[in-house]
């Protein structure tokens, strides 16, 4: 399916294009992104000041399972622009930090250099590490799992870099014939979750004590499955509510796009060793168009529009099993953080408060091994 010798070579030098080195003119851009590129939507500060909403139920405890820290042309979010987003009146207590191509090491052996990231995450979350919040007390690396068992050693020196913090690993698939809908910084060939190579490196991550997270679009749902059943022993986490698309080749296919989601989304929840993340939904590729309203969203607008994505998910995997994202700065181009968290506030507001304690903070705790005392932060 996949010329593997190729393919590596090319992934090697992939991974690294689009990593914007400390000092280079892009990273010395302090401004926000003010303009869309084919894959994301642009962040308008003014825009989303507008409906910007104050946090509801601000004193419930909350972990964002998932953001990034970017150096792009245009687009400068890392530790200070995350933490001025995170403390908008919600208690976010800690946060996941996921792979996002920044501060790769510019040489040595190639298979190695996303450690960079790994090593440049936790410094800042070790200078910052008596901020109110937790930033990156879990990290997610990535690492070329196409290496095979040769994978182990990267994972050893991510694992070593991060000094207990990095928890898992994500190595993107997203793949789709329409060539639109994935960025070309990650894009991949079909298949990559069937290919052998890849599962060799995958069932590394099980003898290092790691987590796998999953981004992909939702037809290749099935071969994840696929995946993760042979693989009871290491937890899957499925990102951004499984991969919803409604652009390209799926615009005016909505009803089936659902449809097809949903069945795969059950099928999954079926697996005991798979998670989910419930969030993700702002991206160019979900086709909810928030962006094109004249203000950003209300929490009442992301409620409405999510809650058969948001309560699919719940259902299929229960509250043990799901935890809530912000998926910034990826959904900043959607909506303000604040009215984000408020939504996910507003879909759980008739569940029981165990349900809730788990969704907004247990199982990310749980699944990314976080070793946090909800106690201690009431």
């Amino acid at each position: 399916m996949i010329d593997r010798r190729n393919f590596l070579k090319v992934l090697s030098i992939g991974s690294v294009a689009g990593v914007f080195q400390p000092g280079s003119a892009a990273t010395q851009e302090t401004g926000k992104m003010t303009t869309a590129s084919s894959n994301y939507l642009p962040v308008r500060e003014d825009w989303l000041a507008q409906g910007k909403e104050a946090a509801i139920e601000p004193g419930l405890p909350i972990i964002d399972a998932h953001h990034h820290f970017y150096e792009r042309p245009g687009w400068n979010y890392k530790f200070d622009e995350y933490v001025a987003d995170a403390a908008s009146g919600h208690d976010i207590v800690a946060s996941v930090y996921m792979q996002a191509l920044t501060r790769y090491r510019p040489d040595g052996d190639d298979a190695l250099k996303p450690v960079g990231e790994t090593e440049y995450v936790r410094q800042v979350a070790d200078q910052h590490s008596e901020s109110k919040i937790k930033v990156a007390r879990g990290i997610v690396s990535y690492a070329n799992l196409l290496l095979g068992k040769d994978v182990s050693r990267v994972l050893e020196a991510h694992r070593e870099a991060g000094g207990g913090r990095v928890k898992g690993i994500r190595h993107l698939v997203s793949w789709d014939a329409d060539k639109s809908l994935a960025n070309p910084l990650s894009a991949v060939p079909q298949g990559l979750l069937l290919d052998k190579r890849y599962r060799e490196g995958f069932a590394e991550l099980g003898k290092h004590g790691l987590s796998y997270d999953a981004w992909l679009f939702f037809p290749q749902l099935p071969e994840l499955f696929d995946l993760a059943k042979a693989h009871p022993e290491i937890p899957v986490i499925i990102d951004h509510c499984g991969g919803v698309v409604r652009i390209g080749t799926y615009a005016g296919r909505r009803d089936e796009v659902f449809a097809t989601w949903r069945k795969h989304i059950q099928e999954l929840g079926r697996l005991p060793n798979v998670f989910i993340k419930l969030g993700g939904l702002g991206m160019r590729i979900n086709g909810f168009d928030f962006e094109k309203l004249p203000a950003s969203p209300s929490s009442k607008t992301l409620a409405d529009t999510w809650r058969p994505w948001i309560d699919t998910c719940i259902e299929a995997f229960g509250p043990k099993r799901a935890m809530f994202e912000g998926n910034f700065p990826v959904d900043k181009g959607s909506y303000a953080y604040s009215n984000c968290w408020n939504a996910f506030k507003i879909l759980t507001k008739t569940m029981s408060e165990e349900e809730r304690q788990a969704l907004f903070f247990g199982t990310a705790n749980e699944v990314y091994r976080l070793a946090l005392d909800r106690s201690s932060v009431l």
